[in-house]
C-alpha cells in the first residue's frame, strides 16, 4: 500500500509548517502540495527524492510506511536518511519489546532497518521499563562474566553516541562487528571513537570508529536463561567487586590527572 499522500502531509505538521511554507521550501506550487496529500495526484520520482532528502527519511519507508500510526517515533541517522523506530503496542496500548533470535542474531545486520524484519520478531512485555524503544538482544560467550552466554539484554535505543556515559554497557551495533555487548568509553573525547571494554579482561579492549555505529542500545536489565550453580554465584560475585574496584580507579586516575 503507498502511504505518501498521509506521509507528506504528517510530516509536514509534525514540522508545524504551512503548505505555503512548505510549497516556498520545495519551490512547488501550494495546489501541487495540497493535491499530494489529498491523493489526488502522487510524487514524481524526481519529487520523492526532494521530499526524502528533506525530511531526511528513505523513500521506502516514506512510500510504504504510515508514519502517522506510530505513537512515538525516534529515528536513526545514516548517512543522510533516517531509519523509524516506531514504538510498538498491545490492544491495551502498552509497550512491546522485539526479541532478536539468538539463532538469527548474524541476521540482524541485515535487517535492522528493514520494518518487515522487525514486524516479524517475536515480542514481550516488561511493564516495569521506563518509557522508550527498547529491544531485547541474546549475548554469546563469555567476555561480559558474570552474563552467561544466552542471556537476554534489554536495551533503551539512544538516538545519538554522545548520549552514551562512560564506563556503562551498551548493545552496539556496527558495520563489521555486527552485534556486541560492551562496557563503552571515550577515551579522547572527540566524538569520533569509542572504546569497547570487556568485563572479562581475557578479552582486549579496542577502539571503533563512531561513523561505524549503526544503532545504540543502552542497558536497562537482562534474563538469564540458565540458573547460576553456587560455585558460579561465589565466582559471579569475585567478578563484581574487581569490576567495581576497577572503575573506582579509573575515575580516581581522571581526576588526578585534571
Amino acid at each position: 500500500m503507498n502511504y505518501v499522500s498521509q506521509n507528506i502531509k504528517f510530516l509536514r505538521t509534525q514540522k508545524r509548517l504551512s503548505q505555503q511554507r512548505f510549497a516556498d521550501i520545495l519551490e512547488i506550487s501550494k495546489s501541487r502540495v495540497g493535491s499530494y496529500e489529498e491523493g489526488r495526484s502522487l510524487p514524481s520520482i524526481e519529487t520523492l527524492q526532494v521530499l526524502s532528502n528533506f525530511f531526511k527519511i528513505s523513500m521506502d519507508i516514506l512510500v510504504g510506511n504510515d508514519l502517522s500510526k506510530a505513537t512515538d517515533t525516534t529515528f536513526l541517522e545514516i548517512g543522510n536518511n533516517r531509519i523509524l523506530f516506531p514504538i510498538t503496542v498491545d490492544d491495551a496500548n502498552e509497550n512491546l519489546i522485539e526479541v532478536v533470535p539468538i539463532k538469527t542474531t548474524a541476521g540482524y545486520l541485515n535487517g535492522y532497518d528493514d520494518p518487515e524484519y522487525v514486524e516479524d520478531l517475536d515480542k514481550i512485555k516488561l511493564p516495569f521499563l521506563s518509557t522508550g524503544k527498547h529491544r531485547a538482544f541474546p549475548i554469546k560467550g563469555d567476555s561480559m562474566l558474570p552474563m552467561k552466554s544466552g542471556t537476554l539484554v534489554i536495551g533503551r535505543f539512544l538516538e545519538s553516541t554522545d548520549d552514551i556515559t562512560d564506563g556503562k554497557t551498551y548493545i552496539i551495533i556496527t558495520k563489521d562487528e555486527g552485534l556486541v555487548y560492551k562496557r563503552v568509553y571515550n577515551p579522547i573525547d572527540n566524538n569520533e571513537t569509542l572504546r569497547l571494554v570487556s568485563d572479562n579482561k581475557t578479552y582486549p579492549e579496542y577502539d571503533v570508529k563512531v561513523s561505524e555505529v549503526l544503532e545504540v542500545w543502552e542497558f536497562r536489565c537482562s534474563i538469564h536463561m540458565q540458573e547460576y550453580s553456587e560455585e558460579e554465584l561465589k565466582i559471579s560475585s569475585i567478578v563484581t567487586t574487581l569490576n567495581s574496584l576497577g572503575h573506582e580507579f579509573k575515575a580516581l586516575e581522571k581526576i588526578i590527572k585534571q
